[in-house]
C-alpha cells in the first residue's frame, strides 16, 4: 500500500478538492471557503450561509477518522439549508487539510478546536451566537460530545454515531477482535494520531473515553446510530446517553433494519438519518423544523 507521505497522493488530494470546490462555485452554493484560526494554524473549513437575513443559527461539524469537509457537505448541506440552519464544516486536526497539509494530528481534546470555531463563528454578522450547536460522525461520536462537555457555547450536539470507548475501539481492531473501518487500518490510524507505531497510537486513543465527560454535557444532545453497526457496537450509544444525566434533553435515536439507517453512520439509508438529525437541530436551534 502506498504511503500517507507519498506526494502523489497529495498531489491528487489537492487536484480533488481545488476540482470540487470549482464545481461548487459553478453551481452558485451558497458557500464560502474559509479558515478558523487555531493557534498558529488556520484550520479550512466550509461555511454554508442558510437563507434569510440577519444572524441566522449555525452548526460546527467535525470530521470522523477518514472523512473530509467536502463529503461532509455533499451529505448533509441541502438539508440543513431547506432548515434555515447554517453549517461551519471543519477540517480539524486529524481530518482533512489540517492533517494532509498543515500535518495536525488528531488528538483528545477536541473541546479545543471546537472552541475555535465558535470564535470565529462570534466574528461574523450572519451567525447567531446564542445558537450555535455541535455536530460530528463516525468517530466524531466521541469528538460531539466531547467538545459539547467542555466548550458551553454550544447550545446543542449530535453524534451520528456513538463512540464512548475509542482505546477499546482500536484495542479490538488491531487484535481482531473488531471490524476495522479502512483498509490499511493500523497505517492509517498511526497517521491520524501522528505516531508512529500502533502501541503510541493506542496511549493516546486510550484517552479518548466518555466516561467521566458525558455527565458534564448539559446542552440537548442527540446521539443516533444503527442497531446493525458493525463497527462500533450499539452499546456505544446506549452508554453515552445513560452518562449524559445532566443534558436536559438527551436522546436516543436508533435506526432499526426495518427502516433503514442501521449499518455504520446509516451508510445503507442515509436520507432518512439525515433528515431525523437537521429535524432535531432545527427544533433546537430555531430553523424550520418542517424543512422549506
Amino acid at each position: 500500500m502506498p504511503s500517507h507521505k507519498d506526494p502523489r497522493r497529495l498531489d491528487a488530494y489537492k487536484r480533488g478538492v481545488a476540482v470540487y470546490n470549482k464545481g461548487l462555485t459553478l453551481r452558485g452554493e451558497p458557500v464560502e471557503f474559509v479558515d478558523v484560526p487555531f493557534g498558529e494554524h488556520r484550520l479550512p473549513a466550509i461555511f454554508m450561509k442558510a437563507p434569510g437575513r440577519g444572524r441566522r443559527p449555525c452548526v460546527v461539524h467535525f470530521d470522523g477518522l477518514d472523512v473530509t469537509k467536502e463529503i461532509i457537505y455533499a451529505a448533509i448541506g441541502e438539508e440543513f439549508r431547506r432548515r434555515g440552519i447554517s453549517l461551519l464544516i471543519v477540517d480539524h486536526p486529524g481530518a482533512g487539510a489540517a492533517l494532509r497539509l498543515l500535518n495536525l494530528p488528531s488528538s483528545p481534546d477536541t473541546e479545543k478546536p471546537a472552541g475555535a470555531s465558535v470564535d470565529y463563528l462570534e466574528g461574523r454578522d450572519d451567525v447567531d451566537p446564542s445558537r450555535i450547536g455541535m455536530m460530528a460522525l463516525s468517530l466524531g461520536g466521541y469528538y460531539a460530545p466531547r467538545a459539547a462537555a467542555f466548550e458551553k457555547r454550544f447550545k446543542c450536539c449530535v453524534a451520528w454515531g456513538a463512540i464512548y470507548d475509542y482505546g477499546q475501539t482500536v484495542a479490538d481492531r488491531v487484535t481482531g477482535h473488531g471490524e476495522p473501518s479502512v483498509p490499511g487500518y493500523v497505517e492509517h490510524v498511526n497517521w491520524v494520531f501522528g505516531k508512529n507505531t500502533i502501541e503510541e497510537t493506542l496511549a493516546v486513543v486510550r484517552q479518548m473515553t466518555l466516561q467521566g465527560v458525558a455527565d458534564k454535557i448539559t446542552c440537548p444532545l442527540l446521539v443516533i446510530h444503527g442497531e446493525n453497526d458493525r463497527q462500533v457496537p450499539l452499546w456505544h450509544a446506549e452508554k453515552t446517553i445513560a452518562d449524559a444525566v445532566n443534558s436536559p434533553d438527551a436522546e436516543l435515536k436508533v435506526n432499526r433494519l426495518v427502516d433503514g439507517g442501521a449499518e455504520h453512520c446509516g451508510a445503507d439509508n442515509s436520507t432518512i438519518v439525515v433528515d431525523y438529525m437537521a429535524d432535531w437541530v432545527a427544533d433546537r436551534l430555531g430553523g424550520y423544523a418542517a424543512g422549506v
